[in-house]
């Protein structure tokens, strides 16, 4: 049987400066984390220290990294817009 590979770099981008993934790759990465959020929520009889555990619990906190980025950049952009907007005196 084939093993899965995760695409891509196996932690968080750290930087918006990196090229963006190939769309391929970024399915790939997505239907993962996926995969791992749906394993972790059926919740019966998890040992996180063997088998599959560790793996979904890695592809999690990969996740949540990712998701704490991209909360960032989107902050970063409204702040930006926000700033550009010229205040209207009423």
């Amino acid at each position: 049987m084939a093993t899965k590979t995760i695409a891509g770099a196996p932690s968080p981008r750290n930087s918006s400066d990196e090229p963006a993934q190939d769309p391929a790759d970024l399915l790939e990465t997505t239907l993962t984390h996926l995969e791992s959020l749906l394993w972790i929520c059926y919740g019966e009889c998890i040992d996180w220290h063997t088998g599959d555990g560790p793996r979904h619990l890695d592809n999690v906190l990969w996740l949540a990294a990712e998701m704490a980025r991209k909360a960032g950049e989107v902050f970063q952009v409204m702040e930006k817009g926000r700033k550009d907007v010229p205040e209207t005196g009423g």
